[in-house]
Parts: C-alpha cells; sequence; structure tokens
C-alpha cells in the first residue's frame, strides 16, 4: 500500500499524465474539426458557486475545469475573462463557438468575446432557450395589459391541467395509505415538477398520460371508496380523474 506522499506526488502526477495521454486522441481532432466551448453556472455540495466549461468537438467532449467564483459578482466582464482564458488554453485557433445560457450577462459575456475573436460566434443555450418559450407557455403571467391578456385567453387552459395535475400527484404521493392505493395499481411512478425546469411539466403531465388507466382505476376501487381521510380533496381527485378532459 503506497504511502501519502507517494500518493500525493509521484502517483497522482503519474496517473496525470495516463489521463492526458488517454485525452490527446480527442485534443488532436480540435484543430480539424473546431471546438465549442459550453459554459454554465453550478453549486457544489458546499453550495460554491462555479462556472463548468466543457470543450466540445467532432469527437468526444471534454470536460476542462471548474472555476470557483465563491466572492465573485458574476458581471459579463468576469465571464468574459473566464471564458478568455478557455479559450487560449484550448486555443483560439481551434474554438469556432462559446455557448453559454441566455442571462444577461451570460448573453453579454458571449458578445463580448464575440467581438474580440474575429472566428468565434455566442450562441445561446437551446435547453435554456425552450425551457424559457415553456415556462411562458406552462406558467403564464396573470394579464396585466393587453399582451398578457392574450397570452393568458391561448394558455390559460395548460396553466389550469398543471395545476389540477400538481394537486393530485401530491395529493397521492404524500400520504402513506393513497400512495400505496396507487403502487397496487401502477408499477410507473408519479413525477414531480423541478422548480426551475419548466421542461418537466411537460413531463409530468406525459406520465399522467401514461398512468391515467390506473389511476382511473385506483378512484374507482373499492379501498378509494372506503377512504374517509380528507373525503373532500378525494371526491374531487376521482371527479377530476374521471373527467372528459382528463
Amino acid at each position: 500500500m503506497p504511502g501519502f506522499n507517494k500518493l500525493r506526488t509521484t502517483l497522482l502526477k503519474n496517473e496525470k499524465a495516463h489521463i492526458d495521454m488517454l485525452l490527446e486522441s480527442t485534443k488532436s481532432t480540435w484543430n480539424e474539426k473546431g471546438v465549442t466551448i459550453c459554459s454554465d453556472g453550478w453549486s457544489d455540495p458546499q453550495r460554491r458557486p462555479l462556472i463548468n466549461f466543457i470543450a466540445i468537438s467532432g469527437k468526444k467532449p471534454m470536460f476542462l475545469k471548474a472555476d470557483n467564483c465563491e466572492g465573485e459578482v458574476k458581471t459579463k466582464e468576469y465571464i468574459a475573462e473566464k471564458l478568455r482564458a478557455v479559450i487560449e488554453e484550448v486555443g483560439r485557433q481551434n474554438v469556432v463557438q462559446i455557448i453559454t445560457d441566455n442571462a444577461a450577462n451570460c448573453k453579454g459575456a458571449g458578445l463580448l468575446v464575440q467581438a474580440e475573436y474575429s472566428n468565434i460566434f455566442w450562441t445561446p443555450c437551446v435547453v435554456h432557450t425552450l425551457n424559457l418559450a415553456l415556462k411562458n407557455i406552462c406558467d403564464p403571467k396573470v394579464p396585466k395589459n393587453e399582451e398578457d391578456e392574450y397570452i393568458w385567453h391561448h394558455l390559460e387552459f395548460i396553466h389550469t391541467i398543471k395545476t389540477e395535475a400538481q394537486m393530485i400527484k401530491n395529493f397521492i404521493m404524500n400520504h402513506g395509505m393513497r400512495l400505496s392505493m396507487f403502487n397496487e395499481f401502477s408499477r410507473i411512478k408519479l413525477l414531480a415538477i423541478a422548480e426551475t425546469r419548466f421542461a418537466s411539466v411537460v413531463c409530468m403531465l406525459q406520465r399522467f398520460v401514461e398512468v391515467k388507466r390506473a389511476l382511473q382505476s385506483m378512484v374507482i376501487s373499492d379501498k378509494w371508496e372506503s377512504y374517509r381521510e380528507d373525503a373532500q380533496v378525494a371526491t374531487l381527485v376521482r371527479d377530476k380523474l374521471l373527467s372528459e378532459v382528463w
């Protein structure tokens, strides 16, 4: 068994050299096919703010590094400086694109870098763009002006269905007896909504479609009929699941 000093010096150095050798085949394609630098904010288990950088090319994505931004204000200038450092590390001649989310500071940083490097373009993250679009669809604003009124008129039904589905899901999953009843009728679990990912609303509703018959079988079962706790809400859930809308 190697000692502590050997682990943190010789063996660590050898392992780094081994990993660098394995990554060389990926790096060798960068000059030919170009590289996209993807950057995103994250938090580690200690809740420290990080900025991750990944290089994506025609072969394989490669994690580059995660910078600790604790105590820093993530202005567009600060993020742009981090992006420049990564671009120079990868090789400015190899980078053709940087991708960030659509936050104002990230967009500003991307445009600063794009203005500085003639061969590099900034592209907003498609996933984040779709997430923002789904936010407008799944959680439209209560109308305050004519434009909001138009959007609300066309999308209110989605908001209503989402709210009702979440109520039904919570009613079933937040109580052991009701969850046990549901598990008797379905092997597939219900899904929760992630607070900041509105695409999860679509996933949750899709799961409701998949377990629709199981839910309906549950609410017309003798066990559900004999259930007395929260009887008023249980009746509401049954009526919703058996209605033509559902």
